[in-house]
């Protein structure tokens, strides 16, 4: 039988965290069914409400301009005075530390848990195993940053054989999970494409997330299947954001497609060419434009829980 990940963490059937829904035991796919009800059910009637988003996943299909997003939005939170935690989910994507004018990343979280040190030694993952971890205590060398900025990558496939990214997912989960995030200090995480992070639980230490929209049809399908997947595990506050909008026609039309899936719009990106251009360059995000104006309305729009 393949691995099998508790999305509560049980180690085993009847561990301290198990409810006994039956997830991990069933072999038929009703049930599979029925144990994925009763999970949802106890996450969500267990789901810390909070009044603000301070953890944000930006989620969505493939090529949809996610990392865009989150260097757009972290850019314009550093503006209105937050500091900003950006973790880079993604283990394939490696532009985000471009997009946000950071150059080479710093160490990967995912170095605490192999097996080669890098280097003359391996680093001390000491600081990873507190309840609760601060923007503060994160050690400088998975850290980097700008002012009020710091980029925190959880790892990347890099070679064949490596294995799936199973093992980064469970430290991105844990980690979201364990940071104490303090007064104007903001998380922002570039999730991996699709679905799979829900699956594996992820996205469970978040307050928000965002699905980033293109014009496609594919786009428009899985939006379905990322709010069914958010709300399952708690979250209440499920926002779409209109990308790469050619006209106004087209944000109309998504906008009520939108509405039939019950899905509220937290504001809509023009396709830019600047920003085009700087993304085939991989080039840091140019400063003054107008998608600057769009992407601040977004975030008040988020922050002031607006709808």
């Amino acid at each position: 039988m393949p691995a099998f990940h508790c999305p509560l963490g049980a180690v085993y059937y009847d561990d301290e965290p198990c409810i006994d829904c039956g997830l991990c035991q069933a072999r038929t796919e009703p049930e599979m069914v029925a144990a994925s009800k009763k999970m949802r059910e106890y996450i969500r009637a267990h789901a810390a409400r909070k009044n603000r988003s301070q953890k944000i996943a930006v989620c969505g299909k493939g090529g949809t301009g996610k990392s865009t997003l989150v260097a757009l939005l972290a850019n314009v939170l550093r503006q209105e005075g937050y500091t900003v935690l950006v973790i880079d989910g993604d283990e394939s994507n490696p532009g985000l530390p471009r997009l946000l004018g950071l150059g080479a990343p710093a160490i990967p979280l995912i170095s605490l848990l192999e097996r080669f040190s890098r280097g003359d030694r391996k680093p001390d993952a000491s600081w990873l195993e507190a309840a609760r971890i601060s923007p503060e205590s994160i050690p400088r060398e998975f850290i980097a940053s700008a002012s009020r900025l710091k980029l925190l990558t959880v790892g990347k496939i890099i070679d064949p054989f490596q294995g799936c990214a199973c093992e980064m997912a469970d430290l991105a989960r844990d980690f979201v999970q364990k940071v104490n995030l303090g007064n104007k200090e903001i998380m922002l995480i570039d999730m991996e494409a699709g679905i799979e992070s829900f699956g594996r639980g992820v996205e469970r230490g978040v307050d928000t997330v965002l699905v980033i929209i293109e014009p496609s049809f594919d786009s428009l399908a899985l939006v379905e299947k990322i709010r069914y997947m958010a709300e399952g595990i708690g979250i209440s506050t499920i926002r779409a954001i209109l990308n790469k909008i050619p006209s106004a026609a087209i944000e109309a039309k998504l906008r009520n497609e939108l509405e039939k899936k019950q899905v509220k719009v937290a504001g809509t990106v023009y396709l830019d060419p600047q920003i085009s251009q700087a993304g085939f360059a991989g080039k840091k995000l140019p400063a003054n434009t107008g998608t600057d104006a769009q992407a601040k309305k977004i975030a008040t729009a988020i922050l002031s829980g607006q709808e």
